[in-house]
């Protein structure tokens, strides 16, 4: 998706993306988002296949993200979607509402059935979002009822999912990180 009028292109999350993505999410979120009980889902995992997406401006430089999870309640299948973040220098010019509608479309062209988020209602309601269907849902640690939203991208979807959320997605393989880390002492 490119949108010209105020230059920015939505793309698939590479890998090369991995370092200002996540300099961008420190600058927008704070150190602390690590905290936060969504993380806590995302933690060693990886995002659902193909459901990772940046934003670049005109030079290529990331100043957008969003992914969505695999995650579960019970038997229900769910995404989650998080965190959604935009460069300060870049907001104000549709950046996040696109890379939501794109992530949004994503996900159901893909056949799946809802997506859960824990983030400002009067914000994510223009999506679609609302706590009306989450009420029987838990999150893996605080979060304030009123802010965890949910979007059915079938019909009924949330209708009778409860009960403690899950991670359900593939892990992050841990083996990469471990032998760059030996190479880089064994050059120590």
């Amino acid at each position: 998706m490119i949108s010209n009028e105020t230059c920015f292109v939505i793309d698939n999350e590479a890998e090369f993306d991995v370092p200002a993505r996540e300099a961008l999410l420190d600058r927008a979120m704070g150190v602390d988002r690590r905290r936060k009980s969504s993380e806590k889902l995302r933690r060693g995992r990886l995002p659902s296949p193909g459901l990772a997406f940046v934003a670049r401006n005109g030079a290529a430089q990331v100043i957008g993200s969003v992914r969505l999870w695999d995650a579960a309640a019970g038997d229900k299948a769910l995404l989650l979607l998080g965190p959604l973040a935009v460069n300060a220098t870049a907001e104000g010019r549709g950046i996040g509402s696109a890379l939501m509608q794109h992530a949004i479309a994503q996900a159901k062209d893909s056949g799946h059935g809802a997506i859960i988020l824990v983030g400002d209602a009067p914000y994510y309601e223009r999506f679609g979002f609302s706590a009306e269907k989450t009420c029987g849902l838990m999150m893996p640690g605080p979060v304030e009822r009123h802010r965890l939203l949910g979007l059915e991208l079938v019909e009924n979807h949330l209708e009778d999912a409860s009960g403690l959320l899950v991670a359900s997605g593939r892990q992050a393989m841990k083996g990469g990180l471990l032998r760059a880390a030996r190479r880089m002492a064994q050059v120590a």
